[in-house]
């Protein structure tokens, strides 16, 4: 099952295991329950606290990983290779009793945790999302017995399965509780459990308080930490879209990098400094007072600061149409990558005629049946590289001078209505899948009119970082800057704090 070097490394990381475990094994005679047997022995036979038992589990093929005479609840059904190896070995170390690197803040809200919750995650192998939720859910269990955990892979039972349209999808009990990327700290703050406002009680003044996690957050917060100001930031993940992002090719000096790595990187970063750092919450509002900026979060605490620096990126766009809120994870997607292989033999649409709009058609046709790209334009806006390659496939559509009009359906999407925006006349498409790239949209609704923004809603800013009202700055992806690239808010996040910097010199 494991190739030479990735046992190897196995090897090392068994090593630190602090205690038995035992894999609690369900299987059939079917090729995914010898694939999981094969696993797990070989992973047993390469440690002797490991040991293997058969059990009649929930479902088949699965395996659950407790301590010698105690269930911790953590439940893997589905082989967990490809993205989810990495959960898989995580948690074998944390049931071993391996401490996690959590803050005991966190912990501590984890153990607080006095009902039952029985979570179940449907996922998928590719998904680069989905170990985060996995991850997370499983160390609740491991700390709190009050918790459970199955991790479902939706290739395996695919019956199941079904009409998951979207994934990571979690369930609470039996019933939706949500989608997409979560982190511990997003998990608590669903579950009524995030940070008190009293945690935020007590904190003296900063000179730069950053808002948002992402690449010009850290950027800005590092730079003004080297300056020795009192430096903050406020951020529900360290970041930010880039944990959303799959490959990464184009950050001077890197190669190529994961975004999920480049995040991890940015955390590291910014722990290097003496930097306050606020997880698990969310600017509410701003407010400029003659001795102070005053930001309220999103759990009634306020904090006070002497300069703002607004780097809370931006999110996918939507299209504003008939059917795309309603049938949301239910065939309306915007991640390929993470719910492409949801629509395995399906015929699928693209909305988006640019890079990413293009990408998302040639991964997806690896997969679908058919896939077809609408740009509203006349022409395409992608790189010609990428539509050569969108052309040669034999499985694709372009349709240009379209215009989404609706995406129909009633438990799952069915079809697409698109307009002709020469002849003005309508068609229609049965499809099983819509996937939306036209974009992004800034996160700034929060700010009100604290600062202008333009009709996009981005943040207005001059080459300083400078907003229209004094002390308050703004990077990355929420501003009017013209090119949302990382690299590129990096540098917005750099100038905005030494422009902070420069402001609090002269002020």
């Amino acid at each position: 099952m494991l190739n030479q070097e990735l046992k190897n490394q196995l090897a090392q990381l068994l090593d630190l295991m602090e205690g038995d475990v035992v894999f609690k094994l369900s299987t059939g005679s079917d090729e995914s329950s010898q694939k999981m047997e094969d696993l797990v022995n070989e992973v047993s036979d390469m440690s002797s606290r490991i040991t293997v038992e058969k059990a009649d589990l929930k479902r088949s093929p699965s395996f659950s990983v407790n301590r010698p005479g105690e269930d911790t609840g953590v439940t893997f059904a589905g082989v967990p290779l490809g993205h989810e190896f990495n959960s898989f070995v995580l948690a074998l170390l944390q049931v071993s009793g391996r401490a996690p690197k959590e803050e005991q803040s966190v912990i501590d809200q984890i153990k607080a945790i006095d009902k039952p919750l029985n979570f179940e995650t449907y996922i998928s192998l590719t998904c680069q999302k989905c170990p985060d939720v996995v991850q997370a859910l499983n160390l609740m269990s491991v700390l709190n017995p009050n918790i459970t955990h199955t991790m479902i892979d939706g290739a395996t039972f695919k019956e199941e399965a079904e009409d998951i349209m979207a994934v990571p999808s979690i369930f609470l009990n039996g019933e939706q509780f949500g989608s997409g990327r979560m982190t511990v700290t997003d998990i608590l703050s669903a579950l009524g459990q995030g940070p008190d406002a009293s945690e935020f009680e007590g904190k003296e003044i900063f000179d730069v308080l950053v808002v948002g996690g992402g690449p010009a957050s850290a950027s800005s917060a590092i730079y003004a930490a080297r300056k020795g100001l009192r430096t903050g930031i406020v951020a529900d993940r360290i970041g930010g879209q880039v944990n959303d992002t799959q490959d990464i090719e184009n950050l001077i000096s890197v190669k190529k990098t994961t975004g999920t790595s480049l995040a991890v990187n940015l955390e590291e970063h910014i722990n290097e400094y003496n930097i306050d750092v606020m997880k698990g919450v969310r600017a509410e509002s701003v407010n400029k007072t003659d001795e102070s900026i005053d930001l309220t979060l999103d759990n009634g605490a306020v904090l006070h600061t002497k300069t703002l620096i607004v780097s809370t990126g931006a999110r996918w766009r939507q299209l504003g149409v008939p059917g795309e809120q309603e049938l949301a994870n239910k065939g309306v997607a915007y991640c390929p990558h993470c719910d492409g292989p949801l629509f395995e033999d399906k015929h699928v649409a693209v909305v988006g005629g640019g890079n990413s709009g293009v990408e998302a058609a040639i991964d997806l046709a690896g997969i679908c049946k058919s896939v077809t790209l609408l740009e509203f334009g006349a022409e395409m806006r992608a790189d010609q590289v990428l539509q050569e390659r969108l052309n040669s496939l034999s499985n694709t559509t372009v349709i240009t001078n379209a215009a989404t009009k609706e995406i129909t359906g009633d438990e799952r999407v069915t079809g697409l209505t698109y307009e002709d925006t020469q002849s003005k006349e309508q068609q229609h498409i049965e499809l099983d899948g819509v996937f939306v790239q036209i974009g992004l949209s800034p996160n700034t609704e929060w700010l009100g009119d604290t600062v202008n923004r333009n009709r996009m809603g981005e943040i207005e800013v001059d080459r300083l970082g400078a907003t229209n009202v004094p002390g308050i700055f703004a990077a990355g992806d929420c501003t009017d800057q013209r090119y949302k690239q990382i690299i590129i808010s990096m540098g917005s996040g750099a100038t905005a704090a030494l422009s902070a910097f420069d402001y609090l010199i002269r002020n």
